[in-house]
């Protein structure tokens, strides 16, 4: 355990580190981040003794760290420097061998079993075993800085201080490192403070994160209390987003492009769209960003074409996702840049309208399979087979939308749909009462990311009520469409 209180410090009588206080218990991680001289390696040279400390105290394990002497320090810290001196031609054991030094009597005149399997289990951990022999002059950059953690790793101290531990790694090696160093917090009780530069790498593996501002202080806590996008921005002076981590509760963030590069984006039209006898497309000469429920590529990105596929009536495949990469490798179709829906309706009764707002315009497309619609209150009575049916909806929007305003955008075009399926009447056959849509409905929306941002895409903004006029209108068209021909 190591506490910090009111520390300043720095280079002679000049602090260039100012009152900083936290604690890090054992078993956890703290990150220090900030921009380029915010005081991040000054900090952890004060917090290991080399740089003196002009105010405030770091005590370990209850006792101020001058009270112990350079080896019995060494027993409880070990530090990793940002920059590495490697005069000599040393092999990797001999350098991770160097981290036993606080527990020999002579030099190395004790080498006992404990130090040995210290030196062994560090090098396996960081996946140096294979190099024992090599000089590491022969070792590249990642190599090298590995060999120097496996160092600091088999001092077997109770602290250990990281400057720049994933220095040089490929993103393999730094999850590696980072999943061992996470893994000895873990099981050992190891306490470790490390700087970082990579936010992302700093929010997955910290479990508090301290920001450094000119030399101070300024924001420490769990992840999502210091990566906020406005704090970073105003730290680092960059424009950013920040988003949740696909499979841990952790932020994340982006770098954003300067806000002028949104005006540059060119504008879909009705004409852009293709409809051939086995699908309907929208290929643009930019991408879009597209939230989506389609069958090949889902979820949230960026792509610049747009399928929605016609399949017969007995489609019926156990991996559907493969079978759609067959046919777009067969059609020539770029499988990352492609959006796909699946529908058993003709491509021929597509409705497709276009419809001008202040923002610019929208359009809206609109295949409905209604034959086997339900009333989705009453599917839970339902425990027939799978049933074919499926109204898809694009909603093509020449504007840009907030994240928010995206999800806003999904509710708005949902309701209209339902409401459309009410006005035409359509039910469901088995309970007789009004369907909202059938068992495989997908909807996407779509926005050119061009102009000022909309924040919200409810009915009561001029962008939900063009959604919601547009998504009616077509689907009621659509559904005219399917019962002209069925």
């Amino acid at each position: 355990m190591i506490v910090v209180e009111h520390l300043s410090g720095g280079y002679e009588d000049v602090p260039l580190v100012k009152d900083i206080s936290f604690t890090v218990e054992k078993g956890k991680i703290l990150g220090i981040l900030g921009p380029n001289g915010s005081g991040k390696s000054t900090l952890l040279k004060v917090l290991s003794g080399i740089l003196p400390t002009t105010t405030g105290m770091v005590m370990i394990d209850g006792k101020a760290i001058h009270s112990y002497n350079a080896r019995a320090l060494a027993k409880k810290m070990a530090v990793l420097p940002q920059l590495h001196a490697n005069a000599f031609s040393n092999s990797v054991r001999e350098v991770v061998s160097l981290g036993r030094y606080p527990h020999q009597t002579g030099f190395f005149a004790s080498w006992s079993a404990r130090d040995e399997q210290a030196v062994q289990h560090a090098m396996l951990q960081t996946g140096v075993k294979r190099y024992e022999q090599t000089p590491m002059e022969f070792l590249s950059g990642g190599e090298q800085q590995r060999v120097f953690v496996a160092q600091a790793l088999a001092q077997t101290a109770e602290i250990l201080l990281l400057d720049e531990p994933t220095n040089h790694l490929d993103i393999a090696h730094q999850r590696q490192i980072l999943d061992m160093v996470r893994k000895e917090a873990m099981e050992c009780g190891l306490t470790v403070v490390m700087v970082l530069h990579d936010m992302n790498l700093a929010s997955l593996y910290c479990d508090e994160l301290l920001l450094m501002e000119g030399g101070q202080m300024r924001a420490i806590g769990a992840p999502h209390e210091v990566i906020i996008a406005s704090q970073i921005e105003d730290v680092y002076q960059a424009r950013v987003a920040t988003y949740a981590h696909p499979e841990m509760p952790k932020p994340q963030i982006t770098m954003m492009p300067t806000a002028g590069d949104r005006q540059q984006r060119a504008m879909i039209k009705k004409e852009h769209f293709t409809i051939t006898e086995h699908y309907i497309q929208l290929q643009t000469e930019i991408p879009l960003k597209i939230v989506s429920s389609a069958v090949h590529n889902p979820g949230i990105g960026w792509f610049s074409c747009l399928l929605n596929r016609s399949v017969p009536g007995d489609y019926v495949i156990s991996d559907v996702k493969r079978e759609v990469n067959e046919f777009l490798q067969r059609e020539n179709f770029a499988p990352t840049s492609t959006v796909v829906m699946l529908t058993a309706v003709p491509t021929s009764l597509v409705a497709i309208q276009e419809f001008s707002a202040s923002f610019g315009n929208m359009i809206v497309a609109v295949t409905a399979g209604v034959g086997n619609a339900v009333d989705v209150s009453r599917v839970h009575e339902r425990q027939d087979e799978p049933y074919i049916g499926t109204i898809n909806t694009w909603v093509i929007i020449n504007g840009c939308l907030s994240e928010e305003a995206f999800l806003q955008a999904t509710m708005t075009a949902t309701e209209a749909k339902t409401k459309a399926l009410q006005s035409e009447n359509i039910r469901d056959a088995r309970s007789g009462t009004i369907a909202t849509g059938t068992a495989t409905d997908s909807l996407l929306i779509a926005a050119t990311q061009k102009g000022e941002e909309m924040l919200y895409a409810g009915p009561i903004t001029e962008v939900g009520k063009t959604i919601a006029k547009g998504v009616f209108e077509t689907t009621v068209q659509a559904i005219k469409n399917y019962k002209n021909q069925f």
